[in-house]
């Protein structure tokens, strides 16, 4: 990918994770932009809200960087059990294993809690949902093969970026667990399905430039002559 292909990339991405995260926050603590905007404490607001979209800006970085790691890990893993089926198989195994480790340690419910057991569920429907929406269109749009990849990049890859906010014991954890999950899976899906595309746009640019490089050659040749 050329440089400006990439710039483009980073920048549509960090624009996604910013607005993604500015919106979802104003939805689920609307209560405490709505108290800035109730007292006429406008200033208040759009700091807070600012301040909201530098940390979409801040989760878009860190899901580009696992992006690129996986596809480093991708390689790796093809290279290392020989075949794509074996590679495939593994990354089957580690979905499941994540998916449980979410359920049973990450989450952290309880039965005496049903409307957190609720929201988690629901988050993790979305995570798996997404996931296998955007994994069913890159297989159509790309390779076949790639359905299992997709999944896995969608699954754990963006569990792992995840992972901060799953950690954290103290504070309004529910709220910030369920903001940063939409940014996150939003840039991903974005990476995965419009890659290619810039990758196409990269090789066309290439050869735009090597064609100018051949005609100045030529008329410099004929100058010559």
């Amino acid at each position: 990918m050329t440089i400006r292909n990439w710039s483009k990339f980073f920048f549509h991405a960090l624009l996604l994770g910013g607005g993604i995260t500015g919106l979802v926050g104003l939805i689920v603590r609307w209560e405490f932009f709505y108290s800035y905007l109730s007292t006429g404490e406008y200033f208040q607001f759009i700091g807070a809200m600012l301040w909201m979209i530098f940390l979409g800006f801040t989760m878009s970085v860190i899901a580009q960087m696992g992006f690129f790691a996986y596809l480093t890990i991708h390689q790796f893993g093809v290279n290392l059990f020989r075949t794509l089926t074996l590679w495939n198989w593994i990354q089957l195994l580690l979905i499941v294993v994540v998916l449980f480790d979410l359920v049973f340690f990450r989450f952290r419910l309880t039965s005496g809690d049903t409307s957190r057991t609720v929201l988690y569920m629901v988050l993790l429907a979305i995570l798996v949902g997404t996931a296998a929406v955007t994994a069913w269109f890159k297989a159509k749009w790309t390779k076949k093969h790639i359905l299992i990849s997709a999944l896995f990049f969608m699954i754990v890859i963006t569990t792992l970026e995840w992972l901060p906010a799953l950690m954290v014991r103290k504070g309004e954890v529910d709220t910030w667990v369920t903001i940063m999950l939409f940014p996150l899976i939003s840039v991903n899906a974005y990476q995965l399905l419009v890659l290619p595309k810039y990758n196409r746009k990269s090789d066309e640019d290439k050869e735009k430039l090597d064609a100018r490089k051949e005609q100045r050659r030529k008329q410099k040749t004929a100058n010559v002559k």
